[in-house]
C-alpha cells in the first residue's frame, strides 16, 4: 500500500535542501513555459523578406496558440508552421526543445493562408506580365503584397516530371486541396518559398496566428486578417 504521508514528508524535506529548491523551480519554470508556449502563445523574429512590406527582417511577433484548439485558419490569415520538409522527431529531447523553444532547430515558415479546403488555386499571367491568384476560377485581388509584377514564371509546358517534382520550381497549378489542406503564400511573391514551390499544408502543421508586430515600436500594429475582393 502506498504511503502517501511518507512520500509527501521525503519530497518536503528534498525541497528544504538547497539543490532540492533549485531542482523544483527548474522544473516548474519548464513545466510553465511549456503550458504558455503550447496553449497560450509565443513570441517570434522574422528572419527573411518573404512577408514583404507587411513583415520584414527583424521584426519581432507574437504569435498565438489558443485559437487553433476550437477553429481552423481563415483565409487572410498569417500563420506559422511547420513546413512539409521539417521532420518532427518525437523523440523526448527534440520533443521537449519544440515545446520549450530552447536549442529548438526544427525550421518554420510564416506565410498567410491563401487557399482553403475544397479550393481549387490556380496562377495565371496577365499580357501585361503581371499575375494574379485564382480561387475557384475568379480572380483573387490582394491589397497586401509587394507586387503583382514579381511573381517567377510558369513552368514551361514541356518540362520534365522530375523537374516538376523539384521543390525549387514553382507551379501555376491547377491546385485541388483537400479537406485538410491549405494553400500558403508570401506576401513578396518574387521572394518566398511557400505552397507553389512544395505543395499544400495539412492542417496539423499549424503552429499558431500571428497577431501582433510590437518590434520595432515604429511599426507597432495589430495584424489583423485583411479581406480581399473576388
Amino acid at each position: 500500500m502506498i504511503n502517501f504521508k511518507e512520500i509527501k514528508e521525503k519530497y518536503d524535506n528534498f525541497n528544504k535542501t538547497w539543490w532540492g529548491e533549485t531542482i523544483s523551480t527548474i522544473v516548474f519554470v519548464v513545466v510553465m513555459v511549456i503550458i504558455i508556449r503550447f496553449f497560450i502563445g509565443e513570441i517570434r523574429w522574422i528572419p527573411s523578406g518573404s512577408m514583404n512590406p507587411t513583415l520584414i527582417e527583424g521584426d519581432r511577433i507574437v504569435v498565438e496558440r489558443f485559437s487553433r484548439f476550437f477553429t481552423v485558419p481563415k483565409r487572410g490569415d498569417i500563420m506559422v508552421f511547420y513546413p512539409p520538409a521539417t521532420k518532427l522527431s518525437r523523440k523526448p529531447l527534440p520533443l521537449l526543445s519544440r515545446l520549450t523553444g530552447i536549442l529548438c532547430k526544427d525550421v518554420a515558415y510564416i506565410k498567410r493562408v491563401v487557399g482553403l479546403p475544397g479550393d481549387k488555386i490556380e496562377i495565371k499571367f496577365e499580357d501585361d506580365g503581371s499575375a494574379y491568384v485564382y480561387i475557384n476560377d475568379k480572380k483573387y485581388n490582394e491589397k497586401y503584397i509587394k507586387s503583382v509584377y514579381e511573381y517567377p514564371l510558369c513552368p514551361a509546358p514541356n518540362m520534365s516530371h522530375r523537374l516538376l517534382a523539384s521543390d525549387r520550381i514553382m507551379k501555376c497549378g491547377p491546385f485541388k486541396l483537400k479537406n485538410d489542406e491549405f494553400f500558403m503564400m508570401g506576401d513578396n511573391r518574387g521572394n518566398s518559398q511557400d505552397s507553389r514551390y512544395w505543395g499544400v499544408l495539412k492542417q496539423d502543421r499549424f503552429i499558431g496566428r500571428a497577431v501582433l508586430l510590437f518590434w520595432p515600436l515604429d511599426r507597432f500594429r495589430t495584424l489583423k486578417r485583411l479581406k480581399n475582393t473576388f
